[in-house]
């Protein structure tokens, strides 16, 4: 990713900034996530895009809490969280001239969540003119962060601000990696082509979870994450904990990921490992075929 922004490209944040916003996400874990956990009954959760695509009264909940404690932290800032966006997306328009915007994935993996697998997590992200700058990964059931800023490490930040710098892993050739690829979240006329994938790697999945995905990767757990369906909550704090970690973060067409874009989003644990993953992937750039009467 490169640095051609109107301004230098550094987190706008102070470390005792940073400190309350980590207090916060885990008071509204505490008081919105968790206490509902494997509580929620059925008028509690709905749906939006879809069957599968689940909203529960903790992403409101906890998005509520988080966004008025950020709005008066940041009067100024720009706050977009995927419950008020997915209701207002016209906010969406907004990120890219914005020179400090807050993104809030109050429960990623809320299918998981709703269904009772304790995976799940929050994600906040900080965006000047759409780039990360900031970003921060919380696991509400074990109460640890992965953060990562502009110009610094990633860090696992555990309870008692016990913490630890996080690499990604070598890398390697196809047959040796681990990572996650959406098939659901491909185009139909894809599916096939990117599980027939599977059987190349040494182990492929997904957790429905882009948050722990990520963390996975950010940690040297994992090797790569593929994304589909590209939001503004999804991704960035993600992407910038892998990048600063050590990973290489782009497009799958090879441009630099901003919010906003349209496409794939590939992270892997370096340059040399995306190269190859890009090349067994790329034919989910090719343009769908026509049917045979257009």
């Amino acid at each position: 990713m490169t640095d051609s922004l109107p301004v230098p490209v550094t987190a706008p944040l102070t470390m005792a900034q940073r400190a309350q916003i980590l207090n916060l996400i885990r008071r509204a874990a505490k008081a919105e996530i968790l206490p509902r956990f494997r509580k929620l009954s059925s008028h509690q959760i709905d749906t939006k895009t879809g069957i599968h695509d689940l909203v529960t009264e903790a992403d409101k909940g906890a998005e509520a809490m988080i966004a008025r404690a950020l709005q008066t932290m940041f009067p100024h800032a720009l706050i977009v969280g995927e419950e008020h966006a997915s209701a207002n997306p016209e906010i969406l328009e907004k990120i890219a001239e914005a020179e400090i915007c807050f993104t809030i994935d109050p429960v990623d993996g809320t299918w998981n969540y709703a269904k009772g697998l304790p995976l799940f997590g929050v994600m906040l992200s900080v965006l000047r003119y759409g780039r990360p700058v900031y970003g921060l990964l919380y696991d509400p059931m074990v109460n640890d962060f992965i953060t990562a800023a502009a110009g610094g490490p990633t860090e696992l930040v555990m309870p008692r601000n016990l913490r630890r710098t996080l690499e990604t892993t070598k890398g390697g050739p196809i047959e040796d990696l681990v990572g996650f690829a959406p098939v659901a979240l491909v185009p139909k006329d894809k599916q096939a082509q990117l599980a027939a994938t599977f059987p190349k790697f040494a182990r492929i999945t997904s957790l429905r979870c882009a948050c722990h995905e990520a963390r996975m990767v950010a940690s040297g757990n994992a090797d790569f994450v593929l994304f589909a369906k590209m939001t503004a909550w999804d991704h960035p704090a993600g992407a910038i904990a892998i990048q600063q970690a050590g990973g290489h973060v782009a497009m799958l067409d090879g441009s630099d990921y901003l919010v906003g874009k349209e496409g794939y989003l590939l992270c892997a644990s370096d340059a040399a490992t995306w190269g190859r993953l890009r090349d067994l992937f790329d034919f989910l750039l090719d343009a769908p075929a026509k049917p045979d009467n257009a």
